[in-house]
């Protein structure tokens, strides 16, 4: 289920947002739950891009909101064991903040996630990334699951000024 700018829910897990952003004090948002199973984490990345070209974000806020979205649901999945992954979207004309959480409990695996495409890829510096993406980054674990949120900051293009 997705809600995008307090518009009505979605039956598909990440639909395509509804609304124009406004530049300026109003807060938009976006939401999607879904499973938390690996096919999630592309949707989700496709949430992130579709929102941010509906609130005119400049590309590279875009492609910042997408990475920073697909590591932490990446994380979600494959680390917490939770039925469902959450994300939130937020725009309030200067910065994003983005906000995933999970109702698990971390997952230590006994061994790295091996398929054909992670043939040389290097494992575990997911939230490294994140860090280096964004202005903060903060994680917060509990019995309920945990929730990490991360701000990026939304610098607009020379064209749009």
């Amino acid at each position: 289920m997705a809600l995008i700018d307090g518009l009505r829910p979605d039956t598909t897990d990440c639909p395509r947002p509804l609304s124009v952003a406004r530049r300026g004090p109003t807060r938009l948002r976006a939401l999607c739950i879904a499973r938390a199973v690996p096919q999630t984490v592309p949707e989700l990345r496709r949430f992130a891009r579709r929102t941010a070209q509906q609130w005119a974000l400049p590309d590279d806020a875009s492609e910042t909101l997408s990475l920073v979205v697909s590591e932490l649901a990446t994380n979600a999945v494959l680390h917490s064991g939770s039925a469902e992954v959450t994300t939130l979207i937020v725009f309030d004309g200067v910065a994003l903040t983005v906000e995933v959480t999970d109702s698990g409990r971390w997952l230590t695996r006994e061994a790295d996630r091996r398929v054909a495409e992670d043939e040389d890829a290097a494992f575990g510096r997911g939230l490294d990334l994140v860090g280096a993406c964004t202005n903060w980054c903060t994680i917060h674990p509990s019995p309920a699951g945990t929730r990490v949120v991360a701000r990026l900051p939304v610098v607009e293009s020379r064209a749009d000024r």
